[in-house]
């Protein structure tokens, strides 16, 4: 561990597993305290970070919500904006795929996927860049993907929700720019996660020029740049992390 006490308070969403587990441990890494946050069903996932972060040396806990449920958010985000003197880095990072052809995908499918990422950063980003703005400090940064920035067949929901967090992000940046928060977008192609489980790659050399997945630590390191003061002048920004696809 390095610099543990010095960089203040991290959240991240999601993070039981996959991305959000990998952004998580490389941010403990760098020095900030994080808050865990994921399902209770993904309450043992969640416990398991928190665990290696402290085994590391580092500071962590598990905050249990749903960051599609307004209500629930609110008041896990009141305690948690309370117990720490500030809050310098949220990830978004919660999301969901139910991938199908359009005309075959059941209204539960669109809206599942549609309200974990857009309700979701509303929900938990509104309460925390309130008090970014108030410390006149903060960065923001949201898990987009490839596929909210070129076209990809079976995943209009997908797509859509991806995309949204992008113009969502943008926008949100112009109005926090004066005030000294930052917010950006990481868009990931084909990382090695569980979301890609039943993904058919067996032409992944002719999808990526790369020719192989990506790791979720690569991700991570992009995003721990992104939250530190070395990208003090990089805001409203999304950066791709997809092994040369677009």
């Amino acid at each position: 561990m390095t610099d543990k006490t010095t960089k203040g308070t991290a959240i991240v969403t999601g993070a039981g597993r996959g991305l959000g587990q990998a952004i998580a441990l490389e941010l403990a890494r760098n020095g900030y305290a994080l808050v865990i946050n994921d399902l209770a069903s993904s309450g043992d996932d969640a416990q398991e970070v928190v665990n290696q972060i402290q085994k590391e040396g580092g500071e962590a806990e598990a905050v249990l919500f749903d960051v599609v449920d307004g209500d629930q958010t609110q008041v896990a985000l009141k305690e948690v904006l309370k117990k720490y003197q500030t809050v310098d880095v949220l990830v978004n990072n919660a999301g969901i795929a139910r991938d199908g052809l359009f005309m075959m995908m059941p209204s539960k499918n669109w809206k599942m996927v549609i309200d974990i990422a857009l309700d979701g950063f509303y929900n938990m980003t509104k309460p925390v860049v309130k008090k970014m703005m108030r410390q006149k400090s903060g960065s923001v940064v949201t898990i987009s993907s490839v596929a909210g920035l070129m076209a990809n067949r079976g995943q209009v929901n997908y797509s859509a929700a991806k995309a949204g967090l992008i113009g969502a992000s943008r926008s949100l940046a112009a109005e926090m720019a004066s005030v000294g928060v930052r917010v950006n977008v990481v868009a990931p192609g084909f990382i090695d996660t569980g979301m890609i489980e039943e993904v058919p790659l067996d032409n992944l050399k002719e999808i990526v020029p790369m020719g192989r997945v990506g790791q979720p630590e690569e991700v991570a390191k992009v995003v721990r740049f992104l939250c530190s003061d070395d990208a003090s002048y990089i805001t409203g920004q999304v950066i791709p992390i997809n092994g040369g696809m677009c």
